[in-house]
C-alpha cells in the first residue's frame, strides 16, 4: 500500500510531537549577581539545586518508564507536559521572606520540574521510537526522525535557554535583574503548553497498542533473563557518556580567553550561546549518518573520533591556549562528537533494544543510570582537578580530559562488544521474538497487547492462527 505525503508529514510530526517536550530542560543562573555569592553560598544553593534537579530527573525517568508501560504512552506524555508547564510557572514565582525561603521553594520546585522532564524520556523517547516504525516513515529515515525528535530538541533547547536570558537582558538591563531571571524560567511554559495541545489528539503508537503489557503481569525474571546484557551495556555507556558531557572543563576557558575574563553579562550569555551552538552540528549531522551506518557503529564512531580530539586537546593544551580561538573551534569539535554518536544513539538504542511490553522501563532505567553519571561529572571534576595538581597547573586543566578520553574509549569497547546493531523495522522483529520466548516459557501472550485493540481486531494468536490456515488452505488449494 501507498503511502502519502499527507501520511509521511502525520508521521513525522508525531515522532516530534513526542520528543519535543524535552526542548524544555533549561535554567538560568543570574541569582548570584541579585543576592551575591556570600548569600547563595552560605545556603548551599549551588550544589543544591543541582542535585534536586538531577534528583527529580531521576525519580521521573524511573516512575514514568514503568508509568508509560502500564498506563499508556499518551497519559506520560501529558501528564510530563503538564508538570513541566506548572512547576516552570512555579519556579519563576518563587518568593520568601528571606533570600533563604525564596532560594528553597525555588529548589523545591526545580526538583518537581526535573520530574516532569525526566518523564518525557521514557514517554516522549519511547513513543518516538515506536512512531518511527510507522509506514508514513520510509526505511532508511526511522532512526534520524527519532534523532532530530529527541537529542536534537535537548540541544536545541540548550542554546534557547542560553539565548533567552540575553534577549531578557537586553530588554531589560542590569537594573531590573529579577524581571529577566524569572521570566527565563517562566518562558519554558510556553513550549509545554504548545506540545500539550499538539499532543491532545495523538493515538497510542500501533507497537503500543499489538504488545503492550498494560494488562499483563510482567514477568521481570524472564525478561531480565533476556535482556540484563544490552540493559547494563546500554546504562552503562550512558553512565560514561554523561560523565563525559558534565565536566564541562574547557568553557570557562574558552569563554575567559576570548573576553579576557570578562563579567559582563551580555558576553557571559553571549559565549553561552556559541557554546551550546557546538552541540547543534553533531545532532544533526549525525543524525543523517546514524540510517547508513546504524546507531551501533555510528555510537563507537563518535566515541572513537571523540576520544582522538580530546586526547589532542590535552596533549597539545600549552600551544593550543596560545591561540584561543584555535581552542575554541577543537573544543567545539570535541563537543559536537559527542553529540554525533553517544548523544543521538543511547536513545536509538535503549528504545529499540527492548520489547514493547517493557520499552518505558528498559529506557527509563539506562536513562537514570546515565543521570547519575551527570551527577558524578559534576561532583567529581573539581576532585579530580585537584588531584592532578590544582586548576593553575597544566596537569589540572588537561588530567579530567585524559580520563574523559579514556572513559569514551572504554564506552566504544563496551558498544562493540555488549550491544548489538538495529535493522530497519527491528522493533516489530523483537516484539515477535520476544512472544515466542515467553511463550517457550510457559507464559500466556494472549493478555498481551490492548482489550479495545484486541475486540476491534482481533488477538495477536488469532492473527497467526488465521494466517496458518490461509497458508493451510492455499497448500492443499496447489495440491
Amino acid at each position: 500500500m501507498s503511502v502519502t505525503f499527507k501520511q509521511k508529514l502525520k508521521s513525522v510530526s508525531l515522532i516530534f510531537a513526542c520528543g519535543t517536550a524535552l526542548f524544555s530542560d533549561g535554567t538560568c543562573p543570574l541569582l548570584t549577581r541579585i543576592y551575591g555569592k556570600e548569600a547563595l553560598a552560605a545556603h548551599n544553593y549551588s550544589q543544591t539545586l543541582s542535585s534536586l534537579a538531577f534528583a527529580g530527573t531521576i525519580v521521573g525517568m524511573l516512575s514514568f518508564g514503568y508509568l508509560s508501560d502500564k498506563f499508556g504512552r499518551k497519559f506520560g506524555m501529558m501528564t510530563a507536559t503538564v508538570i513541566v508547564a506548572l512547576f516552570s510557572l512555579l519556579s519563576a514565582c518563587s518568593a520568601g521572606k528571606t533570600v533563604g525561603g525564596l532560594l528553597s521553594m525555588l529548589s523545591a520546585m526545580r526538583f518537581l520540574l526535573g520530574i516532569g522532564v525526566g518523564a518525557e524520556y521514557p514517554c516522549g523517547s519511547v513513543s518516538a521510537s515506536e512512531q518511527s516504525e510507522e509506514p508514513g516513515i520510509g526505511k532508511k529515515a526511522q532512526n534520524r526522525w527519532f534523532a532530530l525528535a529527541t537529542n536534537s530538541m535537548i540541544d536545541f533547547g540548550f542554546v534557547v535557554s542560553a539565548f533567552v536570558p540575553l534577549v531578557l537582558y537586553w530588554i531589560f538591563g542590569d537594573n531590573h535583574l529579577r524581571a529577566v531571571w524569572r521570566l527565563s524560567l517562566g518562558l519554558g511554559v510556553v513550549p509545554a503548553l504548545g506540545v500539550f495541545i499538539w499532543r491532545l489528539n495523538m493515538e497510542e503508537p500501533a507497537r503500543y497498542k499489538r504488545d503492550s503489557m498494560k494488562h499483563a503481569k510482567i514477568p521481570y525474571l524472564l525478561i531480565l533473563r533476556r535482556y540484563w546484557v544490552p540493559l547494563l551495556a546500554i546504562s552503562i555507556t550512558w553512565f560514561i557518556y554523561d560523565i563525559i558531557a558534565y565536566f564541562g572543563l574547557y568553557s570557562s576557558i574558552v569563554v575567559d580567553g576570548v573576553t579576557g575574563g570578562s563579567t559582563s553579562l551580555v558576553v557571559v550569555f553571549g559565549w553561552n550561546v556559541v557554546i551550546n551552538l557546538f552541540y547543534m552540528p553533531g545532532t544533526l549531522v549525525g543524525a543523517f549518518v546514524v540510517d547508513y551506518l546504524g546507531p551501533k557503529y555510528t555510537m563507537i564512531l563518535g566515541l572513537v573520533l571523540q576520544a582522538i580530539i580530546g586526547f589532542i586537546m590535552s596533549g597539545l593544551y600549552t600551544h593550543l591556549t596560545k591561540n584561543i580561538g584555535a581552542f575554541a573551534v577543537v573544543y567545539g569539535i570535541f563537543l559536537t562528537l559527542g553529540e554525533f554518536g553517544p548523544g543521538n544513539c543511547l536513545g536509538l538504542l535503549a528504545a529499540k533494544s527492548s520489547p514493547t511490553g517493557v520499552r518505558g522501563q528498559f529506557y527509563g532505567t539506562a536513562a537514570a543510570i546515565g543521570k547519575v553519571g551527570a551527577f558524578v561529572g559534576v561532583w567529581v571534576f573539581n576532585p579530580l582537578i585537584d588531584a592532578f595538581g590544582g586548576p593553575t597547573s597544566e596537569k589540572g586543566n588537561t588530567g579530567p580530559f585524559w580520563v574523559a578520553s579514556g572513559l569514551a574509549i572504554v564506552s566504544a569497547l563496551i558498544t562493540f562488544f555488549f550491544v548489538k546493531p538495529l535493522t530497519t523495522d527491528g522493533m516489530a522483529v523483537e516484539d515477535e521474538e520476544f512472544r515466542e520466548y515467553l511463550r517457550q516459557h510457559g507464559y500466556d501472550v494472549s493478555q498481551m497487547g490492548l482489550v479495545e485493540e484486541t475486540s476491534s481486531h482481533g488477538s495477536f494468536e488469532d492473527e497467526k492462527h488465521e494466517k496458518h490456515e490461509a497458508k493451510g488452505e492455499t497448500t492443499v488449494a496447489n495440491a
